[in-house]
């Protein structure tokens, strides 16, 4: 994708990092146990504080949590908790550390009884385009699915996923599409999505 800032994006900015996150990857359909896995613990990581300060810090959140294997993850002891609270390259709060080893149980839990994390989030997906917000202000903080994803995550041992968290990773993989109407990717991303259907 371009990188000109003059093109029409979901979000004003002119961070190199943040535009490539918009145009390469933010919306983009996600169907892979280990990269949902990792986009639904950051996701959990970046609430209360801003997106960027997350993708400025993916790499080292990557070092820190094995790629975000779920069955290395789901073998992290105490040791493990007291490395991550001392490392100064992610955010280190103890209850998000906690639900990322949690829900890494959660993933290999549906994985050794036959389902996976991706066949569970999608099954959630709308079952038809949604319109296209036209500002920000269209997109919602939260939806009806997004809500029934959360009680379903939760029914199932997941943890930090809230409504909220829950209807910000169905944005950044794809699930739901919020490119705004005249977004540069709005289309090539909805395409992507039609060949799930």
């Amino acid at each position: 994708m371009p990188s000109d800032l003059s093109l029409p994006r979901c979000w004003p900015t002119a961070d190199p990092l943040y535009i490539a996150y918009h145009d390469d990857e933010w919306g983009r359909p996600v169907r892979d146990d280990r990269l949902l896995f990792e986009r639904m613990c950051l996701e959990g990581f970046q609430s209360g504080l801003a997106w960027i300060t997350i993708l400025r810090k993916r790499e080292n959140f990557r070092a820190a949590f094995a790629s975000f294997d779920p069955a290395a993850v789901a073998a992290f002891g105490d040791d493990d908790m007291a490395r991550l609270m001392a490392d100064a390259g992610i955010v280190r709060n103890r209850a998000k550390i906690e639900a990322t080893i949690a829900n890494a149980r959660a993933t290999l839990a549906l994985q050794q009884a036959g389902e996976t994390l991706t066949d569970l989030l999608w099954s959630f997906a709308p079952a038809y385009p949604e319109p296209a917000p036209v500002v920000l202000a269209d997109m919602p903080a939260q939806t009806s699915l997004s809500e029934a994803l959360a009680r379903e995550l939760k029914r199932r041992g997941f943890r930090f996923v809230g409504p909220t968290t829950v209807y910000a990773l169905m944005q950044a993989t794809g699930i739901v599409n919020d490119h705004l109407a005249t977004c540069i990717v709005r289309d090539d991303v909805e395409a992507q999505r039609e060949e799930w259907r």
